[in-house]
């Protein structure tokens, strides 16, 4: 989906110091003719499937089809990307970009962990520096992954202001790039920020919705009837819709983080129950939580990836304008989707994707039986174990975590002792 000169409807556009304006410029001309480049696009095409392991299956779920009773439920298993998410698309495309632009160091900031471990693996792949900033609350719920970025080699910040969250690891990498933007690229992991970001997600994403435009037919003779995927920032959404814009048959719902309760503070629901108001911050226009003075507020979600004041520019106006329906999945019910997904097809998934399962869940049994669904499975669970651990309260986990910190080595003559 292109802007019209950065702008979807009222939303998105470059609003950044000027400091930026040069780098801003340099990467949209760069955006613009990689695009168009066979030669870029190949070795795109080469990584994708040599470096992430793309072509991704689209996986028919015959069970849960017979637990719901109505449309037939197909996954497009993103979790199998390397690094387990879909974050591997976009960053494998920007990561070729900074060496087609000549610059040595990226800069991203993360929520749940996946868009930074997907970064610390490119940057390492491609011989880049590598930044990651980080919310301290974050730090605490995604440490698996925190771990794995400090291993590749990537600098992780913890960023200890306001909610200590993805929103203020946003403003620490802002700054960031505006002191370094002459040798570094802020790498940022989803359809937000100013132009070009948005399209140039979302471009690099498409090859999700791409796939299942081509699977669908080959499994079962016909685009689906509906897709779902959980909106954060909203690339995995962008990924999976924007190349079905244009065939009308085909709904889209996006699933928010409806968290703990609809007073502010305990979700993430900017587009659904008209809960966000249209705003700029942070180099971009869209729809944010935020308060009569204009000021973000703070957010809650047990994903995340989802705990994000504000939203993709491209999902804001397809919102507005009807062509995406939005909803929302609360805590609890997110975590019994998980667990049925865990228990019916033996796939574990994010807590992130388990809200666009949550999504469709509620709609499949109230569905025609020859109707075909798609859930985009934007990640794996793996990094999740601690929080679904805690939220299933499984009795048998804190006494494993006691037993295991009680037996690790806490020092250098511990540790030579354990190994001899």
């Amino acid at each position: 989906m292109q802007s019209e000169n950065g702008f979807y409807g009222q939303y998105g556009g470059s609003y950044i110091p000027e400091i930026l304006y040069s780098s801003q410029q340099q990467i949209l001309n760069a955006f613009e003719e990689a695009k168009n480049d066979p030669e870029f696009l190949a070795e795109l095409n080469k990584q994708w499937q040599q470096f992430s392991g793309r072509p991704t299956p689209l996986t028919f779920c015959a069970n849960l089809t017979e637990h719901f009773g109505g449309a037939q439920i197909y996954l497009k298993r993103e979790d199998l990307n390397h690094s387990g998410a879909h974050k591997m698309n976009n960053v494998i495309g920007q990561g070729l970009l900074v060496k087609r632009m000549g610059k040595k160091r990226v800069i991203a900031e993360t929520g749940a962990g996946q868009h930074g471990i997907a970064t610390a693996l490119v940057a390492a792949r491609l011989g880049l520096e590598c930044t990651i900033y980080m919310g301290a609350k974050d730090i605490e719920r995604q440490y698996p992954n925190v771990f794995w970025m400090k291993q590749l080699g990537a600098t992780v910040v913890p960023v200890t202001t306001g909610a200590q969250t993805l929103r203020d690891a946003l403003d620490e990498a802002l700054r960031d790039w505006s002191s370094s933007h002459e040798d570094s690229h802020y790498l940022i992991g989803t359809s937000c920020g100013c132009a070009p970001f948005p399209e140039m997600v979302a471009f690099f994403q498409s090859v999700i919705g791409n796939e299942v435009r081509e699977q669908s037919v080959a499994q079962f003779g016909q685009f689906p009837d509906r897709l779902y995927a959980c909106v954060g920032g909203g690339s995995n959404a962008c990924g999976l819709f924007l190349p079905f814009l244009d065939d009308k048959e085909v709904e889209m719902v996006g699933v928010e983080a409806g968290g703990k309760g609809l007073e502010l503070g305990e979700h993430s629901i900017r587009l659904s129950h008209n809960l966000g108001q249209p705003g700029i911050a942070q180099g971009f226009a869209t729809m944010f939580l935020q308060d009569k003075a204009g000021q973000l507020q703070e957010t809650h979600s047990i994903a995340a990836g989802l705990d994000y004041v504000g939203v993709s520019p491209i999902i804001a106006h397809l919102a507005e304008i009807g062509r995406i329906q939005m909803t929302y999945a609360m805590d609890d019910d997110v975590i019994a989707a998980c667990t049925l997904l865990l228990k019916k097809e033996g796939i574990i998934p994010a807590l992130e994707s388990s809200h666009a399962l949550a999504g469709a869940f509620k709609d499949a049994p109230n569905l025609p039986k020859d109707s075909k669904i798609v859930i985009n499975l934007s990640g794996r669970g793996d990094k999740d174990i601690f929080n679904v651990a805690k939220a299933v309260q499984d009795e048998t986990f804190p006494q494993f975590l006691t037993d295991y910190l009680a037996a690790y080595p806490t020092s250098h003559a511990d540790h030579k002792e354990q190994n001899a």
